[in-house]
């Protein structure tokens, strides 16, 4: 086959040079064996700025031995002398040059970190300066178009044996005591840190690790920068959502938005909640949503509104069953630390969600969905709304019982339909019935004895009317007294005598 030379290779690229066949460069896509057939570096510069005529580095006096008046020149020198850049892809090339500026950037994070009074005003853009130089650069593409970060191993930064140490510097640089923000600002500025926000793209982990930490100590201590870094950021997930769908740094990044919403005052105000439903919420239809959903779920608990939940059930997928496993997840975290009135006004979209999980024909979404009847706290929940959930769950309970595929599921579902609260539920509202209509039944047989007694005691009364009546007319009519009347006989005869009175008592 016939094949066409490349030219000769950069110098800052690999001394090899290979041919393409000329087919593969007539073929737009060429096939997976042919790409993998290339050869590959199992770590990768994206330092592509080394200087073609190398400066020859001498070493400096120590910075431990440097006299007082001469300190800050000399931490200016080796400032300096760390802006030079060496090509790390050549193992062996200028091997003193990048011992001598290891030994430089290791003084200067020792005296940083360790000195007072080191940080002075002249020093600040020297500092800067030297950051910028080394960390600031553009990114090469993937090596590997299909990288998985679950199953593949990083492309590593070869330059990070200085890289390291001068990410250690600037993060001692942002913690010292004698960081002075009013000073930094002006050269930490919004382009400063839109450069810092790119490397979070970076494959190397233990890069995106430090940055992680460099930007949240710049978010705290630079107040100034705060908006523009959330803006930043949306910006950086909006792309990643809608247009690339490829960033290696989302982790990370919502590690630092985790603390950053943590903080937040309440109310929240409009930025904040449309952060929420614009930026966090669509998140989860990441295809890579596994590798950061920890990190994810994390930033949506914090801002427990009733416009998660409801979020997360407009975005709920319908084919990826591993998908479907997280979002239960995260929503049995968002349900542990709810409030019952917020769970109230979504508990019947939540209910019938959580219910045809149940039913689903994948057996990991069927066990993770009948795990909500497992936590004490939603159980408690189920409990006290049961009028609203049972309707909408125990038919599913039931015939999922008795119709699964997966003999486990089945048996969870019979298990938690039988042990796990809605029995003994449904007991619980029989016996309150049963005791509201005892009361009931005493109630009405308590009104019956009264409405008796007062008919017994008015037939009493209208009998001893008609009787006065009777004898009150027979006296009139001058009848004798009938000897059934012994009352009112009685009242006709002298009043008897008390027993103590005298006969004169008497007659007078």
């Amino acid at each position: 086959m016939e094949t066409t030379k490349l030219p000769p290779s950069s110098p800052s690229s690999p001394t090899t040079s290979f041919s393409v066949p000329s087919a593969e460069k007539v073929d737009g896509f060429p096939r997976r064996s042919m790409r993998r057939a290339r050869q590959r570096r199992s770590h990768s510069s994206s330092q592509f700025r080394y200087q073609s005529s190398q400066v020859e580095l001498t070493p400096l006096p120590l910075l431990k031995d440097a006299p007082v008046a001469e300190l800050h020149d000399l931490f200016c020198k080796k400032l300096q002398q760390c802006c030079v850049l060496f090509d790390f892809l050549d193992c062996v090339a200028d091997l003193k040059g990048k011992e001598i500026k290891r030994a430089a950037l290791n003084e200067l994070v020792e005296s940083v970190a360790t000195s007072r009074g080191v940080l002075i005003e002249p020093l600040y853009p020297e500092a800067i300066k030297m950051i910028s130089v080394n960390i600031f650069r553009t990114l090469p593409p993937s090596e590997n178009p299909e990288f998985d970060p679950e199953e593949d191993e990083p492309t590593l930064e070869a330059s990070w044996p200085h890289l390291q140490l001068v990410y250690e510097f600037f993060l001692r640089f942002l913690e010292s005591p004698d960081f002075q923000p009013s000073m930094a600002k002006r050269y930490i500025d919004q382009k400063f840190v839109l450069q810092l926000l790119e490397l979070f793209d970076s494959e190397d982990p233990r890069e995106r690790e430090y940055l992680k930490t460099i930007l949240h100590r710049v978010y705290g201590k630079l107040l100034g920068l705060r908006a523009y870094i959330r803006k930043q950021i949306n910006n950086i997930f909006l792309r990643f959502i809608y247009e690339t769908e490829h960033f290696n740094g989302v982790a990370e990044l919502l590690e630092i938005l985790g603390s950053i919403i943590n903080g937040f005052a309440l109310p929240l105000k409009a930025e904040h909640k449309q952060f929420l439903v614009r930026v966090l919420i669509p998140l989860h239809t990441a295809k890579s949503l596994s590798i950061f959903h920890a990190q994810l779920a994390y930033c949506v608990v914090q801002f427990m509104e009733k416009d998660i939940i409801r979020g997360l059930l407009k975005y709920w997928p319908k084919t990826c069953t591993q998908k479907e496993v997280m979002f239960l997840g995260e929503i049995e975290e968002i349900l542990d630390v709810i409030e019952p009135s917020q769970f109230i006004r979504i508990q019947e979209p939540l209910f019938k969600q959580i219910a045809a999980c149940i039913s689903s024909p994948h057996f990991q979404v069927a066990e993770r969905a009948l795990y909500f009847w497992n936590n004490e706290y939603i159980l408690s929940l189920i409990e006290e709304n049961c009028q609203v959930i049972l309707p909408l769950v125990f038919a599913t309970l039931y015939r999922v019982s008795k119709e699964h595929w997966n003999q486990l599921v089945d048996s969870f579902s019979f298990f938690f339909y039988c042990k796990s609260g809605l029995l003994i539920m449904i007991m619980k509202i029989l016996a309150k019935i049963k005791t509201e209509m005892k009361r009931e039944r005493e109630r009405v047989e308590l009104w019956r004895g009264l409405e008796e007694y007062q008919e017994r005691r008015m037939q009493m009364l209208t009998e001893a009317a008609r009787n006065q009546r009777n004898l009150q007319e027979r006296g009139e009519r001058g009848d004798p007294l009938s000897p059934t009347c012994p009352q009112t006989a009685h009242s006709d005869q002298p009043e008897p005598k008390p027993s103590g009175a005298t006969s004169g008592e008497t007659a007078t």
